[in-house]
């Protein structure tokens, strides 16, 4: 195919052009900068650079594709006006065609629940509330193939959320600080196997539906504050904080988000698309892996 991906420098989308370009998919990459052009095209893509936020432009560049995946999201203030963009470009582009497009999302959107699965009502927390009306709006595209894939807390090669935890403070005691008391469930997922069912998604992804990539492990964030301290050779020592102390940390929206208490399987994942996540566990990288110990 050929495939037209947004965010291929970022921590996702990085993953998702290294997994593309093996299996033969001519990749045509939406880049910002000529440094970012260079990097994608040193991995095998195409670079095309444009703004994102120009929807008739990237309706066009969408149209030129026989697919696409979009993982690129500025993570600020910005983020819900990019992706209205998107959607409105993925829509005027796509309907009527059968083409295949997929849309990153997450497990925030579910809020709390100890088996979550896609059919889960969506309760997302404030920090990610905006999303709604815009999955919406791309998985009722007409005529299209529209997939969302709603990742878990995505890890691996030290990059993504656990950094929160890894590079948590330390008390006086020399205690890693938790988030909140830890008795949260974080459900997870390796960028690599992440990227494999961005891939499998796109080629066979049933239309209008929404895959939830989460390799069957839900930690407790304690667990994972004892993984990350047990690093270099630590004492597994942690100390809970309260939930005011969470918010003032790390603000209230982020705070809301990193307190909820989520669990689920992937099962449609694994079932539909074949997925089987292969990679070490959030645990293991943590107390064994490429995370930077706390300090």
């Amino acid at each position: 195919m050929n495939v037209f991906l947004t965010g291929g420098t970022g921590f996702i989308g990085s993953a998702v052009l290294r997994r593309l370009v093996p299996e033969g998919h001519r990749v045509t990459a939406l880049v910002r900068s000529e440094a970012s052009a260079v990097k994608v095209t040193a991995a095998g893509a195409t670079p095309v650079v444009g703004d994102i936020t120009d929807s008739a432009w990237l309706a066009t560049q969408l149209a030129q594709a026989d697919g696409a995946i979009h993982t690129a999201s500025p993570g600020d203030e910005t983020s819900a006006a990019v992706e209205a963009a998107v959607a409105d470009a993925v829509t005027a582009a796509y309907t009527g065609t059968g083409k295949a497009f997929v849309l990153t999302s997450g497990i925030w959107m579910f809020g709390n629940g100890a088996a979550i699965t896609e059919q889960s009502p969506v309760a997302p927390p404030a920090l990610v509330s905006w999303r709604e009306d815009i999955e919406k709006q791309v998985l009722g595209i007409p005529g299209a193939r529209p997939v969302i894939v709603a990742c878990g807390v995505v890890y691996g090669h030290g990059g993504g959320m656990p950094n929160v935890i890894s590079g948590a403070p330390r008390t006086e005691s020399g205690a890693l600080t938790l988030v909140g008391d830890g008795s949260q469930h974080w459900t997870t997922v390796h960028v690599d196997d992440l990227a494999d069912l961005y891939v499998r998604a796109l080629q066979n992804g049933r239309a209008g539906s929404r895959y939830i990539a989460s390799d069957g492990d839900n930690p407790t964030v304690r667990e994972l504050g004892e993984a990350a301290a047990r690093a270099a050779g630590g004492d597994g020592a942690v100390h809970a904080e309260s939930e005011a102390e969470t918010c003032a940390r790390f603000g209230d929206q982020f705070a809301e988000a990193i307190l909820l208490d989520e669990q689920a399987t992937g099962d449609r994942a694994r079932t539909e698309l074949g997925w089987q996540p292969t990679q070490p566990s959030l645990v293991h990288e943590l107390e064994h892996g490429s995370y930077t110990p706390p300090s």
